[in-house]
């Protein structure tokens, strides 16, 4: 498999990944011409896509799937309570192809596993994208280290992990109260150490690779999420960077 985020932050997600000619985006939380132009960096034609698989409602994640679907003719994959929760947002869909959070979705020989998130959205899932015995996570939006969470990070070759705040960044920066606590509530956000701490207890069975994701423009910095990583498990450890800005590089699974 290959995957690279064309961004991914609170002002927008959407992550591509291929295997063996099937080619899916995971949110569309980006303009679509931003989409295409995001593709193009590493020459991939939106246009080319087979899926767009959303994993929940709130806007950084949704808000461009009506435009996927009409401009670029692409089918939208979405259970219906995420949406029934921002269909009035979207715009006319064509092509919607309803899953279950849980379900197990095929598209050839690769298979996208969906795991229901206690993320405070109408119907959260976070994603396994399985092919040719390799495992990718795409892992954000989790509210906080929920039960099964280690074991699905001890069971993936690499992941895209959420690291969305710094602590004390949180702690000392302008947000209102009330918005800091749903951050770091049960329905939240993962902070930088709380994805570190998960990594440090795969051990032996942590992911070859881990890219950190969703980080916040003011609560966190990229080399705080990057040296928290590195910190739970030494500094030769791949640990990546998924831009709220541009699109990362093409990595391997």
């Amino acid at each position: 498999m290959r995957t690279f985020s064309l961004q991914s932050g609170s002002n927008g997600n959407s992550i591509y990944v291929e295997a063996d000619g099937v080619a899916l985006l995971f949110d569309a939380g980006i303009s679509g011409s931003l989409a295409e132009r995001r593709m193009a960096v590493h020459g991939r034609d939106i246009r080319e896509v087979d899926a767009v698989i959303i994993s929940h409602d709130h806007v950084d994640h949704i808000r461009a799937a009506g435009i996927f679907q009409r401009k670029f003719g692409l089918p939208i994959y979405v259970t219906k309570k995420t949406l029934q929760a921002t269909w009035c947002h979207l715009g006319q869909l064509a092509d919607v192809r309803f899953y279950e959070s849980g379900d197990t979705l095929r598209f050839g020989e690769a298979q996208v596993h969906t795991v229901p998130t206690p993320h405070d959205a109408a119907d959260g899932v976070v994603f396994v994208v399985e092919y040719d015995r390799k495992r990718l996570g795409i892992l954000t939006d989790l509210g906080h280290p929920f039960g099964g969470l280690q074991e699905i990070l001890e069971s993936v070759d690499a992941a895209y992990l959420e690291c969305n705040y710094d602590p004390q960044m949180l702690a000392t920066g302008s947000y209102p109260e009330a918005l800091k606590s749903r951050i770091r509530g049960e329905g939240g956000h993962l902070s930088n150490s709380e994805s570190a701490n998960l990594l440090r207890a795969c051990g032996r069975r942590r992911p070859k690779w881990i890219a950190v994701s969703h980080l916040s423009q003011e609560n966190n910095l990229p080399e705080l999420a990057v040296d928290a990583q590195h910190g739970a498990v030494g500094r030769d450890y791949p640990v990546h960077h998924a831009s709220r800005h541009e699109a990362s590089e093409v990595w391997t699974v």
